[in-house]
């Protein structure tokens, strides 16, 4: 899970989630939106990829990005988990 924290720390990842989360992309689709260098945009989705925040899947010459909500479905089951607990161990 730090992995997905440390991915979700960055701003132009937050904003690539974004993008893919109205439709799948491919990195191009995606550098289009941004005033960066595609060798950034690549290691931007590499960093989501080995977060498991997206998926790929290679289509011709094209690699196609897909958000992986299911990482975010355990990000938010733990966070429930997490006020859960603390609200049953305060003292009374």
């Amino acid at each position: 899970m730090n992995d997905v924290f440390k991915a979700l720390s960055d701003p132009t990842r937050r904003k690539i989630l974004e993008l893919l989360y109205e439709k799948d992309l491919t990195a191009g689709d995606i550098a289009e939106e941004f005033d960066i260098s595609k060798p950034s945009i690549s290691h931007h989705l590499t960093i989501l990829k080995n977060a498991e925040l997206v998926f790929t899947e290679r289509q011709g010459q094209n690699i196609i990005y897909t958000l992986n909500t299911t990482v975010f479905q355990s990000i938010i089951k733990w966070f429930f988990d997490l006020t859960g607990k603390d609200d049953n161990n305060e003292e009374e």
